[in-house]
């Protein structure tokens, strides 16, 4: 298409694309600073634990201002998963799907969790409603949210031991306890 109809996007015409993030020798487009990459006609940001938090502000300021799931991934064993070449694939990720709903659009942080240290900086002070979905992350994956108000179990007992959708964890480590039936 040509310039003159107007649909062909540029660096200048596109508001979410700095010039920092034009730089030739990266190995993949970036977006707000960290490798992007696009999903089912979604865009996905990639980050690791460090670069989490600061990339989230920058989307709420943008106008990213619900997070609709928050969750976790364990890829243990995975070595199928498609990630841009400088990002180093970690163990865990946590997943973020953010909606902005006056500009309806939707994005998609992929944040990379070493196995050694799995904790992130909570996003309840920006999204209070994060505070039950990273909880479950927690109960679920082990992951740690650091200034997380509240990281009591949501979902397991409190004296449940593990968590239950790591791929290490045991199969049937609980005995199921039958009713004896009489005369059989």
């Amino acid at each position: 298409m040509n310039e003159d109809e107007g649909t062909e996007e540029t660096k200048d015409s596109d508001p979410d694309v700095g010039e920092d993030d034009q730089d030739p020798d990266l190995a993949s487009p970036r977006l707000y600073g960290v490798p992007v990459t696009e999903s089912h006609g979604q865009v996905v940001l990639h980050t690791d634990k460090n670069g989490y938090n600061d990339l989230v502000g920058a989307l709420v300021d943008d106008g990213f201002g619900v997070c609709i799931d928050l969750c976790g991934a364990d890829y243990l064993g995975n070595e199928t998963r498609v990630l841009p070449e400088e990002v180093t694939p970690e163990r865990f990720e946590v997943v973020v799907n953010l909606l902005d709903i006056h500009a309806v659009r939707r994005i998609r942080i992929r944040a990379q969790v070493d196995e050694s240290d799995p904790e992130l900086i909570s996003i309840t002070p920006f999204y209070p409603g994060a505070e039950a979905m990273e909880r479950e992350a927690i109960d679920m994956f082990g992951l740690q949210f650091q200034g997380h108000p509240d990281p009591t179990p949501i979902l397991l007992p409190d004296d449940w031991e593990g968590h239950p959708l790591r791929k290490d964890f045991a199969i049937g480590r609980i005995p199921v306890q039958f009713k004896a039936v009489e005369g059989r």
